[in-house]
Parts: C-alpha cells; sequence; structure tokens
C-alpha cells in the first residue's frame, strides 16, 4: 500500500522563507525595543535621581505611586508617607481649582500645561511649586520645581513698586511725568495734573513743549533741554511753566534721561515743585532791596553829616571799649598769676623746709664721716631719710590734687576698711572727741585704691580733730546712694550708682567763702606751720582720679560734714587690702635676670644694685630701642623694670607690648614718677606698677614677690 504523499508545493519554500525573515524582523525589533526600553528607563532612573527636581508618578486615580528623593526633600515627607496620598492631601484648598483644571486638560491631550500653585509641606507649612505633568501609558509623570524663593522676591518686588507708585501717585505737591525719545508725553501723574490742569487723557501723546511758555517753546527750550539731559544724564529746569488755562506757574525741577540696561535712551523722566509763591516773593523782596537802594541813595548826603558825628563817637566808645578789654586781661592774669603764686610759693615753702633738713643732715653725715666720728651717722641718716619721705608724701598730696597719681585700684569692702581702721583713727583723734561708726546693711562694693582711699579718711579725720580743739563728736558714716540726672548735674557727677562715705564733726564749722576754697591747695585757715593747705585737695583729687566726687556741707558753729562718693564696682571685694609679706617671696635663682630700663643713669644703677644683690642678674638700657634689641637676643630674660617716660618715641607701656609679642610670658613692673595713665593704659595679668620714689628695699621685695609669683619667664 503506497502511502499518501503531499502534493508538491512549488511556493513553500518562498513562504518558509518568508516566515523566517518576518520572524527574524520580529526579534530585531524585540531587541531594540528591550534597549530602548532600558534607555529610556535609564533616563527615568536619572530624572528620578535629581535632588532638585521633584519627580512623581501617579496612578489613574491620582494618588502618589512612586516619588523621588527631591520629592521628598520639598515636601519633609518619607517615601512611606507619601506614597499612596492623593493630590487633594497636598495642596491647599484655594488652589483645587486650578489642579483640577490641570487634570482635565491632562486626561484631554495627554499633557498639562505648566502652572504653579502651593504645596504643603509635612509640618504644615507652605512652599511654591511650578508643576507639569505628562501621561505615560496609564500612569501619569509629573515634575515639580521649588520657586518659592522666586515667588518671595516678586512678592518683595511687587510690593516695593507698590510702594513706589502709591508714593508718586500721592505726591500732588511735585508735578511728575514721562516722556519718549521724540519729545512726547507718555505718562502723567496726578501731581503734574493737579499743578498744570490738565488730566492725563488730554496730554497723553502730546509733546512734553505744551507746558512751556510760548517765548520758551520759540527759543527751543524744549529740545535743548533734552540735549543737555542726553549728554549730561540730568538737566535742570528751573523757570516759568503754563497751565491749561493760560495762568503762569514757576516750577523749580529736573529733566532725567533714562537709559535701559544696554544704555540705550529710552526717554525722559520730569519733575518739578510750584514755587510760585516763593519765587514771586523773593522777587518782592528783590524789588524792595533796589527802591531800599535807591532810598538810601538819596539819603545819603544827609547821612554824611551825621555820619561824621557818630564815627567821633564809636571811636570814642571803641578806645572805652579797648581799655576795658585790657582791663579785664589784666585782671584775669593777675587772678592766675595769684594762684599761681599761691601754689609755687607753698610748696616752695614745704620743699625748702624739706630739702634744707636733707641737705643739712648729708652736710653733717660727711663731716662725722670725714671725722671719723660714725657714732651720729645713723641720726643724720635718719633725718634725711625722714624728710626725704616726708617730701614723697608732700609729691603724693600734689599728684593726688592734679589727678595725676599712680593708683593700683582693687575690688574694696568699704565697710571692712573703714571698721579696720577704727583703732588707728581712735589713737588719732585722742580721747576727748567721741567716735562712733556707721555701717550701712549689703554695701555695695567700689574699686579704688585702698591705701590712697585710707589715706583720705586720715585727713577727714585729723581736720575733724583739728576743728574739734575743745572736744566732740566724730561720726564715720557709709550708705548706698543712686544719683538721678537732677542731683548728678547739682553735684557735677555722672548719673548712677555710688558708695558715699560721710565724715562729720561737732565743730566750728566753715562760712560759705571759706567752703568755696577748702579744695584749693595750700588754702588753709590754720596758723602758720599747722597745716599744709593739701589735705582736702588731695582728698578731692583721689576721688576724682578714681570717678566719684567730693562735697562739704558745713556752716559756722555747726559743724562739717565731708562726703566722698565713689562709683559702685559690680563684684566682690578682695579679702585683703594689703599686699603679701615680701618676706615670703623665694629667693632669685641664680640665672634669673631682669631688664631695667630707665633713661635717668642714677635710677638704672641703683635699681642694678638692688638686684645684684638679691641675686638676680640685671641688664641695662637707656630707651626704648636698646632694650628691643636686648629683647631680640637670645639672652634670657624674666623681668621687664621700665619707667613708662622714655626717650626715642616708644614708652614704656609700647615697648612691654612689643616684648610679649616674641615673650608672652614676660613679667613687667612698671616704675612711673607719676600717673601716666594715657600711656600707661589697662594693666595685663603679670604686669604691676610703682610710683617714684620708692625705697630701694620695696622695689626689691616686689621684684622677688613678682619673679616668685609663677614659673613661666619671658626666655
Amino acid at each position: 500500500m503506497t502511502a499518501n504523499r503531499e502534493p508538491d508545493d512549488p511556493d513553500r519554500p518562498e513562504r518558509e522563507a518568508a516566515l523566517e525573515a518576518e520572524n527574524a524582523r520580529l526579534r530585531a525589533a524585540l531587541v531594540a525595543s528591550q534597549t530602548a526600553l532600558q534607555e529610556s528607563r535609564k533616563r527615568l532612573d536619572g530624572l528620578f535621581a535629581m535632588r532638585t527636581l521633584g519627580v512623581t508618578l501617579w496612578a489613574p486615580d491620582l494618588t502618589l505611586t512612586d516619588v523621588n528623593e527631591g520629592f521628598l526633600l520639598m515636601t519633609g515627607l518619607s517615601r512611606e508617607g507619601a506614597l499612596g496620598l492623593p493630590w487633594q492631601q497636598l495642596t491647599p484648598e484655594e488652589f483645587h481649582d486650578v489642579s483640577r483644571h490641570a487634570a482635565r486638560q491632562l486626561q484631554a491631550t495627554g499633557e498639562s500645561t505648566p502652572y504653579e500653585k502651593q504645596y504643603f509641606r509635612k509640618d504644615g507649612s507652605r512652599w511654591w511649586g511650578l508643576f507639569a505633568a505628562r501621561k505615560v501609558g496609564e500612569e501619569i509623570i509629573g515634575v515639580v520645581v521649588d520657586v518659592t524663593a522666586r515667588r518671595q522676591v516678586q512678592e518683595t518686588l511687587r510690593e516695593s513698586e507698590e510702594r513706589l507708585r502709591l508714593i508718586v501717585q500721592g505726591a500732588r505737591d511735585y508735578a511728575i511725568l514721562t516722556i519718549d525719545v521724540q519729545g512726547r508725553i507718555t505718562e502723567w501723574l496726578p501731581g503734574a495734573a493737579a499743578i498744570f490742569g490738565w488730566s492725563a487723557e488730554e496730554v497723553i501723546g502730546q509733546s512734553g513743549a505744551v507746558i512751556f511758555t510760548p517765548e520758551d517753546r520759540e527759543a527751543g527750550r524744549p529740545e535743548k533741554e533734552m540735549a543737555i539731559a542726553r549728554e549730561q544724564g540730568v538737566a535742570p529746569d528751573v523757570r516759568w511753566h503754563v497751565r491749561r488755562d493760560g495762568s503762569r506757574v514757576f516750577i523749580e525741577g529736573h529733566l532725567v534721561a533714562l537709559r535701559n540696561s544696554l544704555g540705550e535712551l529710552s526717554g525722559y523722566f520730569k519733575i518739578g515743585q510750584d514755587i510760585t509763591q516763593r519765587w514771586m516773593a523773593q522777587e518782592k523782596l528783590r524789588e524792595g532791596e533796589i527802591a531800599l537802594r535807591h532810598l538810601n541813595e538819596t539819603l545819603e548826603a544827609q547821612v554824611d553829616a551825621r555820619t561824621a558825628e557818630l564815627r567821633d563817637a564809636v571811636d570814642a566808645l571803641h578806645a572805652e571799649a579797648l581799655d576795658r578789654a585790657q582791663t579785664e586781661d589784666a585782671l584775669r592774669q593777675a587772678q592766675k598769676m595769684e594762684a599761681v603764686g599761691q601754689l609755687t610759693g607753698g610748696l616752695a615753702h614745704d620743699f625748702n623746709n624739706l630739702l634744707a633738713g636733707i641737705v643739712g643732715s648729708l652736710d653733717l653725715l660727711h663731716r662725722r664721716v670725714n671725722q671719723g666720728r660714725y657714732n651720729d651717722v645713723d641720726r643724720y641718716l635718719a633725718a634725711a631719710r625722714g624728710a626725704a619721705d616726708r617730701a614723697t608724701a608732700l609729691t603724693q598730696r600734689l599728684l593726688a590734687f592734679s589727678r595725676r597719681q599712680t593708683l593700683e585700684p582693687r575690688p574694696t569692702g568699704l565697710d571692712a576698711l573703714v571698721h579696720g581702721m577704727t583703732e588707728l583713727l581712735g589713737r588719732t583723734i585722742g580721747p576727748h572727741i567721741d567716735l562712733e561708726v556707721a555701717g550701712a546693711d549689703d554695701l555695695w562694693t567700689i574699686l579704688c585704691d585702698p591705701n590712697q582711699l585710707e589715706n583720705a579718711l586720715l585727713n577727714l579725720c585729723i581736720n575733724a580733730r583739728d576743728a574739734m580743739a575743745e572736744g566732740g563728736r566724730l561720726t564715720i558714716a557709709t550708705a548706698n546712694r543712686h544719683i538721678d540726672a537732677a542731683a548728678a548735674k547739682e553735684l557735677d557727677m555722672v548719673p548712677g550708682p555710688y558708695v558715699a562715705l560721710h565724715v562729720t564733726d561737732t565743730g566750728t564749722g566753715m562760712p560759705p567763702e571759706v567752703v568755696a576754697r577748702a579744695l584749693d591747695p595750700f588754702y588753709t585757715t590754720k596758723p602758720q606751720g599747722r597745716g599744709t593747705g593739701l589735705g582736702l585737695s588731695m582728698v578731692y583729687g583721689f576721688a576724682r582720679q578714681s570717678g566719684g566726687q567730693v562735697r562739704i556741707d558745713s556752716s559756722p558753729g555747726r559743724g562739717t560734714t565731708v562726703t566722698i562718693y565713689l562709683p559702685r564696682h559690680e563684684g566682690r571685694p578682695e579679702m585683703g587690702t594689703r599686699g603679701s609679706d615680701p618676706a615670703d617671696a623665694p629667693p632669685a635663682s641664680a640665672d634669673e635676670c631682669v631688664l631695667v630700663v630707665d633713661d635717668e643713669p642714677t635710677v638704672r644703677m641703683l635699681v642694678g644694685e638692688v638686684l645684684r644683690e638679691f641675686g638676680y642678674t640685671a641688664i641695662e638700657a637707656a630707651d626704648g630701642a636698646s632694650a628691643l634689641r636686648a629683647l631680640a637676643s637670645q639672652v634670657r630674660v624674666d623681668l621687664l623694670v621700665t619707667d613708662v617716660g622714655l626717650p626715642g618715641g616708644i614708652n614704656g607701656r609700647q615697648l612691654a607690648d612689643a616684648a610679649r609679642v616674641t615673650r608672652p610670658g614676660l613679667k613687667v613692673l612698671f616704675i612711673t614718677g607719676y600717673a601716666e595713665n594715657a600711656a600707661l593704659g589697662t594693666l595685663q595679668p603679670g604686669m604691676q606698677v610703682m610710683a617714684k620714689p620708692f625705697a630701694m628695699e620695696s622695689l626689691g621685695s616686689r621684684i622677688r614677690a613678682m619673679l616668685g609669683a609663677g614659673t613661666d619667664t619671658g626666655g
């Protein structure tokens, strides 16, 4: 049996070849589609990776299916919190209508026009975003850019422009208008309408020359004004103009050229003020001056004769006034010389007495040494030293009066200081005077030199004792005081909180004329030889130098109260008012070195001797430049001892500051004849000051204490 065979198909090979070609094309298309899909996915991933652009995917019901990191940063949401949210929860209600319109546009065309709206952040705050969307299959992809900053700038600019517009629109005293490059009016603000009478509708589009007078238009003044503004940027416009009704108004203003960002002329801005009334008043004044000048010319002949008479009288008065001025100058000079004579006379008297004691003692000391008689040497040395100490005290009083004494202010408790002096004051005033001390509760701290305050209090108590020769009562009281502006003006003080120290006696008192001069130097009512007249002036100088004041309340037969006001210091007082015992200072180390800078050779020699006696190495310099060369070397320097006033343009404080640049730990001791406060300035840690003259032992002890106070050196 023969099998059935398909009949031969001559077209079969062609169909199979065509089918194979179609399969190959489909496979190629599939590969291309997969490649395109991968590229598209890469681009989408790249878009999602942008942190400055919010990218969102929405389901057909407009709920979020995916967001990128940029959108999360804009909203503050987490990815879990964002997915599944409908657009209504992200959009404030007032923007729902515009969002619905965009959704309808998206359904109709597959793409929405970009629009701006506000979004909610997670914390409830809002931000502005520029949003656009496009359908991709069943999903919708949206992108949003945060434009909050731009919107804020635009809003600020809009508010600024609105304020400017309101200001310009409200400026009714100024005519403001703009003109194009051809000279036609383009803007006519209410001020221009109020001054010139035309409404904006009547003049916009007309030539700006409409407000010029016929004679100015004929002279080409409007064109010349624009030419000047083009060349120079601004042209003055001060002249008569015309109103709508034909009347004239005098305008003072300017024409300003307006240019765009490329510098091209875009028009002109004119502003002017109506000063017609002022101008007419000035014109009347000028006319009056002309009339007066004419009147003066006609009266000149009549006045000449009278002038000659008056000239003689004026010359006489002038001579009399000159004589009076010369007399007043001579009187003032005499008063100055009297004050200087009193000051120098008292100073010379006291210093001559002290110098007599010093010179006489030194002469006798020289004789006894030459004679080999040494028994009286100590007595003569003591006499000379005593006179020198009294001269030092007198100098300190003079410096206190002139507010030039060297002070070492410290936080001080006034009540503790007074109670510490009670025994000394009791011995000083004697048993015939009762001493009472009345402190204050919670007395404020003051910042002053406690030693100088003790001297001031002792001086006041001595004066009170001398005023109570027959006995009496001396009261020392302290109190906190708030000085207001009115009281401060009366007391010649700065308003603020003060601590008051009252010293009251029941003595003879003083009349007003004595109270007025009581603080003058060398003024005293005591008998010859009983007082220098520097006690109260020293107290006054100390108080003023400490930022305070002294006031005296006294009348004959009713006693005297002297009050020292010192400003309050915010802080607690130091436990003691005295320095540490110099004997506690450690001895000098063998390699410790001190640089001594003073332009006086004798002072350098004496200080060097003291240093070597205490075991220190001493280097001497006569001025700041020499000292800086020594400090620039490799030599060890543990302490700088320097005068404040030095020759050569570098003072002691400048030298110390320069030295501490390269030697930060260098200790500094300033020695000065008076308080050169402007040069000395505020002392830094590791800096101290001593006033000249001083005992060499005191200097040595201070140096030992400073070098023993720490281990840092400047070497």
